[in-house]
């Protein structure tokens, strides 16, 4: 079994900047994928960022440029630095990972970008 555990979320103002983290335990096989959905008020949930095993990254084009994933292995975190944060990236944020045909899910955490 995996755990997934988020923080670093919280109230932010626009322009802002918020580091997620994913604390992972349990089984991590070599081969994976990790990353970050969001799930905004209302709407429903969407890919934000991928980091694979091997290192490749990718992002939601509204993220390109202000968004950032990285991992610590040695650590088993992912992270996602998010500067110039902008209102409608309010959601709920939620790390996962891919490895052997199954997918685990973080609780989630809350993102409130306002003024």
């Amino acid at each position: 079994q995996v755990q997934l555990v988020e923080s670093g979320g919280g109230l932010v103002q626009p322009g802002g900047s918020l580091r997620l983290s994913c604390a992972a335990s349990g089984t991590i096989f070599s081969i994976y994928v990790m990353g970050w959905y969001r799930q905004p008020p209302g709407k429903q949930r969407e890919l934000v960022a991928t980091i694979t095993s091997g290192g490749s990254t990718n992002y939601a084009d509204s993220v390109t440029g202000r968004f950032t994933i990285s991992r610590n292995t040695a650590k088993r975190l992912v992270y996602l630095q998010m500067n110039s944060l902008k209102p409608e990236d309010t959601a709920v944020y939620y790390c996962y990972v891919d490895m052997v045909g199954n997918r685990y899910w973080g609780q989630g955490i809350q993102v409130t970008v306002s003024s």
